[in-house]
C-alpha cells in the first residue's frame, strides 16, 4: 500500500459539521484512503513537504462540457455566432457537436476528450460531472486513463436535431427517446463502477425543451431504480421558457419537471437563469440543486448570481459548464457577480463558496466520503500554492483563494491516493502532445462550411 504525506501550512477541516483551517498540520494518505490528519510528522513513501501549501478536500465540478466547448473556444467570444445575441446552444454548441462527433475518428473524439480532462485536472478538480453527446464515448476512456473521477452523463434527446434557423427561431426535428435510452443502458453497463469504482454514470436529459414528458419520466424512473444522479438544463434562456409555456399549458420549465416529478433531492439543474422567485422557492421546497455557471453567461452579458439561488433557500453548486475550467476563477466569479448583483459585498462569501464545490457537491451526489479531509475518506485533495506573489501577504487562506487565486496557484491534484498534477504539471502524459492532437481535431470542425456559417452568422 503506497503512503504519501503532504504538509499543509493551512489544511481545510472540519468540526462539528463547518470548516475549519487547521495551521502547519500533515495529512497522511494510505492507499486511497486518507488516514490521519496531524501536527506530527508522519513516516511515508512520498513526501511533500512545501510550506505555504493549501490542502483542500478534492474539489468538485458538477456541470462541465469538455467537447462543446472546444469547439467554440475563442469564436464566440465578443458575442459572435449569437444571432440577434441569442443563446448559441442551438446555433453553435448542439449542431456543431452532433455534426464534429459523426466526422471525427475515434482517435480523434479521444483527442478532444484528454484535452478536457487534463484542462479540468490542472484547474484543480478531481471530480467533474460531465453531460456529453452519447456519440462521444471517448470521454469515458479519456477519464479511466487519466484518472480523475468521472460521473459520465450521456445524453438523451427527444429530439436530437434541435437548431437554430438564420432568424435564431429553434426547429426540433426526430423522436431519438427510446434509442438513446437504449445506448444510455448500454454505456452504463459498459463503463460504471470501472476504474475501481471512479468511474460512474448520471442520467442526462438534455434539457426541458429538447426532452418530452415521456422521455423525462422514464429518465427520472431508470435513475431512481439505479440510485444515481439527475441532471438536465433549466430555465437557460427565456426562449426556453416561452417553448415550454406554449407547449405545457402555460408552465415554466420548473414546474414542467415538478408535473413530472423530477424536482426532487437527486436532481440537479444546470443554470436556471431565466427561473422565476417562484420558481426557486419550488425547487428549494423539492430539495433540488442549481449548478450555477456565472463565467460562460458573464461573456454573453448575463447575470447568473449565485447568490440569488442561495438567497431563495436552493442549494447551490458552482461548475465550470466548459469554460475556461478553471474552479477556483469561477468561485471568484461567483463571488464578484453576486457582489454586483445585489450590491451587497457579504454575499456569496469565500467559506461559502468553497463549501460549494466540496462538502456540499458530496452531499449531491450522495458521496460522504468525499469533499472532506478526515481519517477514513476518500484520498481525493487539490493542493494550492499560496506562496505567488498575488498572494502575500495573506491573513486568511480561504479568502486568499477566492478573491486572489486561479488555476496557475494549483500544485497538486490527487485522486484515489494518485498524484495526478505534480508542480502544476500532469505527470502521467505529454501534455503538448495532447494539446497538438486535440487542437487539430477541433481544427477539421472548424474547417466545415457549417462551423464557418454558424461562428460568422
Amino acid at each position: 500500500m503506497n503512503t504519501i504525506a503532504i504538509f499543509g501550512s493551512y489544511v481545510l477541516s472540519r468540526r462539528d459539521g463547518a470548516q475549519e483551517v487547521l495551521c502547519d498540520h500533515w495529512v497522511l494518505l494510505e492507499g486511497r484512503r486518507i488516514a490521519a490528519v496531524t501536527r506530527d510528522r508522519p513516516s511515508a513513501a512520498e513526501v511533500f513537504d512545501r510550506p505555504g501549501r493549501f490542502v483542500l478536500p478534492g474539489l468538485m465540478n458538477l456541470h462541465n462540457h469538455c467537447f462543446s466547448e472546444a469547439v467554440a473556444r475563442t469564436h464566440t467570444e465578443d458575442g459572435n455566432g449569437r444571432r440577434n445575441n441569442q443563446s448559441i446552444v442551438y446555433t453553435v454548441l448542439l449542431p456543431l457537436t452532433k455534426r464534429g462527433a459523426d466526422l471525427l475518428s475515434p482517435q480523434e473524439r479521444l483527442a478532444i476528450a484528454r484535452l478536457g480532462i487534463l484542462q479540468l485536472l490542472k484547474g484543480g478538480a478531481t471530480t467533474v460531472m460531465e453531460p456529453f453527446r452519447n456519440t462521444i464515448p471517448e470521454m469515458f476512456d479519456a477519464a479511466e486513463e487519466m484518472g480523475i473521477r468521472f460521473y459520465g452523463a450521456p445524453y438523451l434527446f427527444s429530439t436530437s436535431d434541435a437548431k437554430a434557423g438564420p432568424d435564431g427561431v429553434v426547429c426540433y426535428a426526430g423522436d431519438d427517446g427510446q434509442a438513446d435510452m437504449d445506448t444510455w443502458n448500454a454505456l452504463y453497463q459498459r463503463w460504471n463502477g470501472r476504474g475501481d469504482g471512479r468511474i460512474g454514470l448520471a442520467m442526462s436529459p438534455h434539457a426541458t425543451d429538447t426532452c418530452g414528458p415521456d422521455l423525462l419520466r422514464a429518465c427520472a424512473a431508470r435513475a431512481r431504480e439505479l440510485d444515481i444522479p439527475i441532471t438536465t438544463h433549466l430555465a437557460q434562456s427565456q426562449a426556453e421558457v416561452a417553448t415550454i409555456g406554449s407547449r405545457h399549458g402555460g408552465r415554466t420549465p420548473a414546474e414542467y419537471l415538478d408535473w413530472l416529478g423530477l424536482l426532487a433531492p437527486d436532481f440537479m439543474a444546470a443554470h436556471c437563469i431565466a427561473s422565476t422567485d417562484n420558481d426557486l422557492r419550488l425547487m428549494a421546497a423539492k430539495g433540488a440543486t442549481v449548478l450555477n455557471c456565472p463565467r460562460v453567461f458573464a461573456r454573453s452579458g448575463v447575470t447568473a448570481a449565485f447568490s440569488r439561488f442561495a438567497e431563495h433557500g436552493v442549494r447551490t453548486v458552482v461548475g465550470t459548464d466548459g469554460y475556461n475550467m478553471d474552479l477556483l476563477g469561477e468561485l471568484n466569479a461567483a463571488s464578484m457577480i453576486s457582489k454586483i448583483a445585489s450590491a451587497r459585498a457579504d454575499v456569496a462569501n469565500a467559506p461559502d463558496l468553497i463549501e460549494s464545490v466540496t462538502a456540499t457537491a458530496a452531499a449531491v451526489i450522495k458521496r460522504p466520503d468525499l469533499g472532506t479531509i478526515a481519517p477514513g475518506a476518500t484520498a481525493d485533495l487539490t493542493v494550492v500554492d499560496l506562496t505567488h506573489p498575488h498572494l502575500q501577504p495573506l491573513f486568511d487562506p480561504r479568502r486568499g483563494l477566492v478573491a486572489l487565486g486561479n488555476r496557475a496557484n494549483i500544485d497538486q491534484v490527487i485522486v484515489d491516493g494518485r498524484v495526478l498534477i505534480d508542480a502544476g504539471r500532469y505527470i502521467h502524459g505529454d501534455e503538448t502532445a495532447m494539446i497538438s492532437a486535440a487542437s487539430a481535431a477541433i481544427g477539421k470542425i472548424w474547417d466545415l462550411p457549417e462551423a464557418q456559417a454558424a461562428f460568422n452568422g
